[in-house]
């Protein structure tokens, strides 16, 4: 649940991956390397999450894939498949998040997206997600050249979407995130799936209840 009060919320505020979509480097990988070891291993050591985080941060691919490629030289070419066919550890919406976003806009309520996203790869994938029309505006870490959950992203947040802090209910499956936005006085709902946000939303009397 959030830490919701008494001031009514105004806006939400979504997280985009593992929030609105499903997304996993292993996805991509899995379909390049068939020995179950090896992936685990390649996942946690050369194309890794953390690693992956400094293009949501601001650090351009032309950096960062030399820089890997040089310390993993036997997996040079797994290297360039991140950025190559990054589109495929995305295969598709979380369930029941795209029914969600359609009931909020008939509903009239503003929604906005803060995500941590590299700007190159986001210029990839922003066109084929649809579902994002709805939304007034989009804070993109890579195009920040800040990152959550750094507070100075969700400060840029707050005045790109025109809400006090108590206005925003934001959703994110990051629990440092989300706690990270309650520091800001945000009311915030640790993503779990779309039942557990739907009945937020009831609750809050955002949506009515099915």
């Amino acid at each position: 649940m959030s830490d919701a009060g008494a001031v009514p919320i105004r806006v939400v505020v979504f997280d985009i991956g593992r929030v609105l979509i499903e997304w996993n480097l292993r996805y991509l990988f899995e379909k390049l390397i068939d020995d179950p070891e090896e992936l685990d291993w390649f996942l946690a050591n050369v194309v890794t999450e953390q690693w992956h985080y400094q293009h949501d941060a601001g650090r351009p691919l032309a950096a960062m894939l030399p820089e890997r490629k040089a310390l993993f030289p036997q997996q040079a070419a797994l290297i360039d498949a991140y950025a190559d066919r990054f589109l495929e550890t995305i295969p598709g919406p979380v369930p029941g998040m795209p029914e969600l976003v359609e009931r909020l806009a008939q509903r009239g309520v503003p929604m906005f997206a803060l995500t941590n996203f590299g700007v190159e790869l986001w210029g990839r994938f922003r066109p084929t997600f649809p579902l994002l029309g709805h939304f007034g505006d989009i804070v993109v870490s890579g195009v920040e050249q800040r990152a959550k959950p750094d507070p100075a992203i969700y400060a840029i947040a707050e005045a790109r979407f025109g809400a006090a802090p108590r206005e925003i209910l934001f959703t994110d499956d990051n629990p440092a995130n989300v706690e990270a936005a309650r520091a800001r006085g945000w009311q915030a709902h640790l993503f779990t799936g779309a039942e557990g946000l739907e009945r937020e939303l009831v609750a809050l009397g955002l949506l009515e209840a099915r």
